[in-house]
């Protein structure tokens, strides 16, 4: 078995079946809307929005890109959070982050109507995963969905497993955590005052590394045969790798995502099928 869970891939098999969905909304009325609010020129955030507005458009998702200067006041930016809370043609709601010192962001994001927020960062939306609440309207975080799509798309059974989530930030580590916790996994959270991290890493068969430190994990700190998700992205000599040593923790792993091409790709197909599941909310 091909030890490389490729998020490429993944990714536009699930663009594939958005745009059966899409296609079939659009015959009901109307396709799926997305309002993008970039404040600022942040060049990472400019590139990050640039491939979310392309993603949408293969698709078949009506894509806005409201791209305001630095200079907006917090008023402002509320004020026009406001009109696209009241636009029936948006379904999905998505500020970028980071946003300038001056707006507080929990204030913007807690403006957003939580049944547009596709990023999944809403306090009600964090609540109702925090507290296990399937029965109701949840848009999930995308980069943890997308981890679990790449989990269970690889044929890897969640149920029973000890999972292990190097990290606890609220955008990645806490609600992986508790998406997998759903799923029967066994929950361990490691974190900078862990007192032995390589016992327990080494005690993982889902292994999540999301800490922000280039070839953090090694290879002799993965259990045999087990799952391994790089969430990092880091910047060194001009090469973008991730958290995990790669060709030593390749060798010892089951199955393992690369960077580039494993987690990253999958968060923006997750945003996108937020979107289209808010879409099936809001109705015609």
């Amino acid at each position: 078995m091909d030890k490389v869970i490729d998020g490429k891939q993944i990714a536009k098999n699930i663009r594939e079946e958005l745009k059966s969905q899409i296609s079939d909304q659009k015959a009901e009325g109307r396709v799926p809307g997305l309002a993008v609010v970039l404040v600022g020129d942040n060049p990472a955030s400019e590139t990050y929005v640039g491939m979310k507005e392309k993603a949408a458009e293969e698709i078949g998702i009506h894509s806005e890109l409201h791209d305001v200067d630095s200079s907006i006041s917090q008023e402002e930016l509320l004020n026009l959070v406001d009109q696209l809370n009241n636009d029936n043609r948006i379904d999905g709601i998505l500020v970028q982050l980071p946003l300038p010192d001056h707006i507080d962001e929990l204030a913007v994001i807690e403006a957003i109507d939580p049944g547009k927020d596709v990023d999944g960062f809403h306090p009600i939306n964090t609540g109702r995963l925090f507290s296990g609440q399937k029965d109701l309207l949840r848009f999930d975080p995308c980069t943890p969905l997308g981890i679990i799509e790449l989990i269970e798309r690889k044929g890897v059974d969640i149920e029973g497993k000890n999972a292990v989530i190097v990290g606890r930030s609220n955008i990645v580590g806490k609600p992986v955590a508790h998406l997998l916790l759903e799923r029967n996994a066994t929950i361990t959270v490691c974190h900078s005052r862990t007192k032995d991290l390589k016992a327990e890493t080494l005690d993982a068969d889902i292994l999540v590394a999301a800490v922000g430190r280039p070839n953090f994990i090694t290879g002799e700190m993965v259990k045999e045969g087990a799952c391994v998700i790089d969430v990092g992205i880091n910047r060194v000599d001009g090469k973008l790798i991730g958290d995990v040593e790669y060709d030593s923790a390749y060798e010892r792993a089951g199955a393992i995502t690369p960077v580039p091409g494993g987690v990253g790709p999958m968060t923006i197909a997750m945003l996108m099928k937020n979107t289209v599941k808010a879409r099936e909310y809001h109705g015609v």
